[in-house]
């Protein structure tokens, strides 16, 4: 199983894509937490605070204070995102 990492600015709260950074990497064995933290590192965002939200396939992470959006999906292949 592999994260997808996907960072972008915001416009009004909702994402805006008018610049876009990509990372994957494998999760397998990893808590939901290990995960949010290894896609924080993997953007170079480790220790800023975010507001979390799960939707059961995925996170979206906002960042306080920051027009950044940060959102991870999963999927079996390394090349899908």
């Amino acid at each position: 199983m592999f994260a997808h990492v996907e960072m972008t600015d915001t416009f009004g709260g909702e994402a805006n894509y008018c610049w876009v950074k990509r990372a994957n990497f494998p999760c397998d064995g990893l808590t939901d937490r290990q995960i949010v933290m290894r896609a924080k590192k993997a953007m170079d965002y480790s220790g800023y605070r975010t507001v979390t939200k799960n939707y059961g396939d995925g996170f979206r992470l906002d960042f306080a204070g920051m027009n950044i959006v940060l959102f991870i999906s999963f999927s079996e292949d390394e090349s899908d995102a």
